[in-house]
């Protein structure tokens, strides 16, 4: 079996959450979904699982963070383009998610980030790879 990856996220609603990602363009795999949890389909082989927060618990001894004020994870999603990167933060502010940091134009890489409405962050990027100065 070919390695696939399998992010997960705890949130509080599950339709508002299907409803926010359906709205950026995203589809889910409905193989897993039910009332607990839906597969959000990021690529052939990146996946989130978004899982209600009493069903998330069940994983886990440790207590779900509270996303106003920590942390848990930066996901970041790559597009071709400058306007794409655009295009996805205006999508997600209006479907409830909010604009969190100022665009960042690196010159071989430009990044705006959302915070989706259970406040996970999300990074969107484009690079250009033949530009990425040595370190």
């Amino acid at each position: 079996m070919k390695t696939k990856i399998f992010l997960n996220l705890a949130v509080k609603d599950l339709k508002r959450s299907i409803a926010f990602f359906t709205e950026l363009g995203f589809s889910f795999n409905q193989k897993f979904t039910n009332d607990k949890g839906t597969c959000l389909i990021i690529g052939e082989d990146i996946n989130v699982m978004l899982l209600v927060e009493e069903f998330y618990q069940t994983f886990t001894d440790k207590k779900i963070c509270d996303t106003a004020t920590t942390s848990e994870v930066l996901i970041s999603i790559s597009v071709e383009t400058r306007q794409q990167v655009d295009e996805m933060i205006e999508k997600a502010v209006k479907a409830g998610g909010a604009n969190y940091r100022e665009a960042q134009d690196y010159g071989w890489m430009y990044q705006r980030t959302f915070l989706d409405p259970d406040g996970h962050h999300w990074e969107i990027f484009c690079m250009d790879e033949s530009q990425i100065p040595s370190m």
